[in-house]
Order: structure tokens, then C-alpha cells, then sequence
């Protein structure tokens, strides 16, 4: 039994082909909540290097990893013969490299006809781009994502690769694959997702292009309300170098901003017209300058004003709101909890090391003989 068998994904036997980025993450997700993956990793000499060994990398957690040489037909094989024992397959190729091997999605649906396989990319598996290198920003900048971010005088700044590999990416190859689990569950028949960053990322966007098609968003990189060109709905710099995530957009909290600011909301100009908004960041920049970021966070403490010091990854778990909920583990390496949380079958970080290939196998009902055959190089 899974050492997270607590979790709402206890039972669900995962095979992972060892990549970067998206799917390594998705596996983590799904791990966490109760997930059994096997990973499987080509020769040492072919392995991908990683910033991190594997037994540091939180992402790797929750898996039991078996060497397997897929340019080897006798290692396909191997693998074929496991597929029948497990729910799903994940994998992070570019388009055709699954085919070549000899993993075509036809030959493991083959192998097992409930199999539910889950494939992503940067580009997709087909169109023009699908053979293109790319990385996050490439994806971003096709979506208009990129364009939108950012303020009117600098190029657009490349956000932290959350938004296109884990939210386009992960998040996308996570829902996909338990709604193709719930489908296999009923009709009997696996299917394969095509999980393409750049429609995960455009998908997104989906919100802001409502605005824009009703003439709600006007386009210019920070000059609409949420890309930080509202002057009530930006980032402030404080007078000891530290920021504040400043977006009381609604009027009733606009007027506990105002009413907090005392004698210095006094006089602000009017908001409602943008040919004031010039005005009021230049007033609310220099207010802010007046004091510390902290100074600040205890005035609208308690308040329902939007107002919230930007912390750093160091200060973060040390924040009194993210101590009471637990959202960091780990003491001094702290590590975000496991996302969302579940009243009946609680999560956890899966264990680094689910333990030898052979006993995993076992548990997922591969008969000693063929169990031995597929581990015994690895």
C-alpha cells in the first residue's frame, strides 16, 4: 500500500517517462494526493542533468524509479508489459519521439485499453510550431500573455516559469488526465490529452479577452486595470526599499484605503477619471515612500483595503497568516504544502523514495516472473 494511500488519488498507478518541466510537476501534484508513480529514466549516461539531485528535488517526490533504455527494443518491451498494471501514462516529448520509440499511444492503448495517456509540450502535437524549441516566454508571447504583462516603458519582463509550464502546463496535463480517468472508469476505453503549454496559457487569457472583446481592455501593456497601470491597482515601493500590492478596486474598499490613509487621503483625486490616474500614482507614489513596508502593513492590518506587504521567499513562510494555515513544511527548508486540501482523505507530501521498482510492481499485480524480467537490469 501507498505510504499516501490517505490522499483521494490512492490506487491510481501512474508510469512517468522521465522528462523536465510540466510533467514531472503534474506527477508531483498527483503524488501528493495519493498517487503511485513509477518513473522511468533512461542510463545514467543519457539522464537529463537536473540543478538538483534527484533526492533534493522536491519534484521528484512520490515516485520509485526504474532504468529502463527505451532506444532499446527489449526495454520497450519491458515497458509494454507493465502498461496493462497501470491507469495512466505521462510523458513530456516533443511530438513523434513516443512514435519512434515504439510507444505510439496506439501501441499502449494496445497494451491496455483503459490506459489513459497524457502528453505535453510547448507547442502541441501537431501545427507548425509542434517541432520548435521553445521555453515559458516563447509560450507567453504567442497568447498575448507576455504582450499584456509589464510596464508601457521596458519590455515586457519574463515572469517565473509558474504560468507556463506549471499553470499552461501541469495544471492543464492534471485536470486533463483525472477527467480521462473518470472516463475510463465509466466507458472502459483510455484516451490520450494533448497538453500544449500555449493552449493552457491561452486558455488563461481567457477572462482578459472577454474584456477586450467588449471594449474593456484597451491592449496597451500597463495601462489597464489589472497589468499595473491603474494607480489603485499596482505595486508601491515603501521609503526602506520594499513593496506593497496595493488593489482596492472595489468602491467599498477603495474607501477603507482612503479612510485608512488618514490626513494623507485627504484630497486624492478623483478615480473614476483616468485622466486623473496620472495624478493619483504620483500622490499615492510619494505617500508610500513615506514609510516602511512593514509600517504600512500594520496601518491596513485588519483592514479591508487590499493591502498587502510583497514578501520575499524567505519571509514568506514566516508570515503569521501562512503559519496558522500551514502552507510551508519543512522547518528551516520550508516547501509550499501539498494544494488543494480535502476534508475526507487528507494530502501530504508524498515520500522522496516509494522504494525498489520490484516491490511496486508487486503491489500493482505483476506476477514475480515478469516482475523479475522487467527489474532485473535495472
Amino acid at each position: 500500500m501507498s505510504a499516501t494511500a490517505s490522499g483521494p488519488l490512492a490506487g491510481i498507478k501512474i508510469i512517468e517517462l522521465s522528462s523536465i518541466g510540466p510533467a514531472p510537476f503534474c506527477g508531483m501534484l498527483l503524488a501528493d494526493m495519493g498517487a503511485e508513480l513509477l518513473r522511468v529514466v533512461p542510463p545514467k549516461a543519457r539522464e537529463a542533468a537536473m540543478p538538483l539531485p534527484d533526492h533534493l528535488d522536491p519534484i521528484w517526490r512520490g515516485r520509485s524509479k526504474l532504468v529502463l533504455d527505451l532506444k532499446s527494443p527489449g526495454d520497450v518491451l519491458k515497458l509494454l508489459s507493465i502498461l496493462p498494471h497501470a491507469d495512466a501514462l505521462i510523458e513530456g516529448y516533443r511530438p513523434g519521439v513516443l512514435e519512434r520509440l515504439g510507444l505510439a499511444p496506439s501501441t499502449c492503448l494496445e497494451a491496455n485499453p483503459r490506459l489513459v495517456i497524457g502528453r505535453v509540450t510547448g507547442w502541441g502535437q501537431a501545427g507548425p510550431l509542434s517541432q520548435a524549441a521553445g521555453h515559458d516566454p516563447n509560450y507567453l508571447a504567442l497568447t498575448g500573455a507576455l504582450y499584456a504583462i509589464g510596464p508601457a516603458d521596458r519590455p515586457p519582463p519574463f515572469p517565473l516559469n509558474i504560468l507556463g509550464d506549471f499553470s499552461g502546463g501541469a495544471m492543464f496535463l492534471a485536470v486533463g488526465l483525472l477527467a480521462a480517468l473518470l472516463s475510463a472508469r465509466t466507458t472502459g476505453r483510455g484516451q490520450v490529452i494533448d497538453a500544449a503549454m500555449v493552449d493552457g496559457v491561452a486558455a488563461l487569457m481567457g477572462p482578459i479577452y472577454g474584456l477586450r472583446n467588449h471594449g474593456m481592455w484597451n491592449d496597451a501593456r500597463g495601462g489597464d486595470m489589472l497589468n499595473g497601470g491603474c494607480p489603485y491597482a499596482t505595486s508601491y515601493e515603501t521609503s526602506d526599499g520594499g513593496y506593497l500590492a496595493v488593489i482596492p478596486l472595489e468602491p467599498a474598499f477603495y474607501d477603507n484605503f482612503v479612510k485608512a490613509l488618514g490626513p494623507d487621503g485627504v484630497g486624492l483625486p478623483d478615480r473614476a477619471d483616468r485622466r486623473n490616474w496620472p495624478a493619483l500614482k504620483e500622490r499615492l507614489t510619494t505617500l508610500f515612500r513615506s514609510r516602511t513596508r512593514d509600517e504600512w502593513a500594520a496601518i491596513f492590518d485588519g483592514i479591508d483595503a487590499c493591502v498587502a506587504p510583497i514578501l520575499s521567499l524567505e519571509e514568506a513562510p514566516l508570515h503569521p497568516h501562512n503559519i496558522a494555515r500551514k502552507a510551508f513544511v519543512g522547518g528551516d527548508r520550508p516547501l509550499p504544502a501539498p494544494a488543494p486540501r480535502f476534508s475526507e482523505t487528507a494530502t501530504a507530501h508524498a515520500p522522496m523514495d516509494l522504494g525498489a521498482p520490484a516491490e511496486l510492481l508487486t503491489r500493482w499485480g505483476m506476477a514475480a516472473a515478469a516482475v523479475a524480467s522487467v527489474v532485473g537490469a535495472s
